[in-house]
C-alpha cells in the first residue's frame, strides 16, 4: 500500500507546480519518494517469484523520474503530477512489453502491454496476432482478462483508421492488427492504492494480463529472418 500523504503531496504538486514550491518542500517529497520505490520494491518481488527474469531489476531500473522535460512541450510545468513504474526486462527504457502502474489523485491506474512500439517490433506483433490469432483471442477471451480489463485500448491515437500495409480488412484479427498500441488497463480508485490489499490487487492484476505479455514478447523475441 502508499501512504495517504503520498497522494497529499501529489495533489499539493498539483496545485503549486514551481520550482520554488518543491524546494521548500523538499522533505515532503522525499518521503513520498520513499514511500513510493519501498512499494515498487515490493512489486519488483511478487513479479520476479513468477518471471525470474525480472529478478535482475532494481528499483531504479523501473521508476520515473519526477522532473518533466520542458523543453519541447509549450506546458512549462516543471514537475509530473504522479508517480509511475514500468516493469519490464530492461526495464523502463526497455522495448519489451510489461506492466505499468500510474499513481495520481483521481486518475490511477495499472495498464499492461506494449505501449507505442517501434515500426520493426511493430511489425512483428501485427505478424504474431496475424499467424496466431487463435491463441491471441483465447488470451483476450479469458474469463479473467475480461473481467479485469475488457479488452485492449481502442480508443482515438490507438489505432489506425485503415487497415496497415499487406493486411485485408476482411482479416478476422483487423481490430487488432490496426492497433499502434497493445495496452490494456484498468483503473484503480484512491481509495485502493492506500488500502492494505494493493499488492494483491496489483499481483491479480498482473497474473490476468501475463499471458497478453508473454505473447507480446514472444513476437518481439522471434528472429529477423523466421
Amino acid at each position: 500500500m502508499l501512504q495517504k500523504n503520498t497522494l497529499q503531496f501529489l495533489r499539493q504538486l498539483k496545485a503549486n507546480n514551481t520550482k520554488e514550491w518543491m524546494d521548500s518542500h523538499r522533505d515532503v517529497y522525499l518521503s513520498a519518494k520513499a514511500d513510493f520505490e519501498q512499494f515498487t520494491g515490493k512489486m519488483l518481488q511478487v513479479l520476479a517469484r513468477r518471471e525470474p527474469a525480472l529478478g535482475a531489476l532494481q528499483v531504479k531500473d523501473c521508476t520515473f523520474r519526477i522532473n518533466r522535460d520542458i523543453r519541447f512541450s509549450q506546458n512549462k510545468a516543471p514537475y509530473k503530477t504522479n508517480m509511475g513504474w514500468y516493469i519490464a526486462v530492461g526495464g523502463k527504457k526497455s522495448l519489451f512489453a510489461g506492466y505499468y502502474c500510474h499513481i495520481e489523485p483521481g486518475q490511477c491506474f495499472f495498464a499492461g502491454g506494449l505501449w507505442m512500439p517501434m515500426p520493426d517490433a511493430l511489425k512483428k506483433v501485427r505478424q504474431e496476432i496475424d499467424y496466431n490469432y487463435e491463441a491471441f483471442q483465447k488470451i483476450i477471451s479469458e474469463k479473467k482478462f475480461k473481467a479485469s480489463f475488457g479488452d485492449l485500448e481502442k480508443g482515438e491515437g490507438y489505432a489506425l483508421s485503415r487497415p496497415p500495409k499487406g493486411y485485408e480488412a476482411e482479416n478476422p484479427a483487423i481490430a487488432y492488427l490496426k492497433l499502434k498500441s497493445f495496452i490494456a488497463s484498468a483503473p484503480l480508485t484512491d481509495k485502493a492504492v492506500i488500502a492494505g490489499d494493493l499488492l494483491i490487487k496489483l499481483a491479480t492484476l498482473c497474473s490476468n494480463i501475463a499471458p497478453l505479455v508473454s505473447f507480446l514478447n514472444t513476437a518481439l523475441e522471434a528472429d529477423e529472418n523466421e
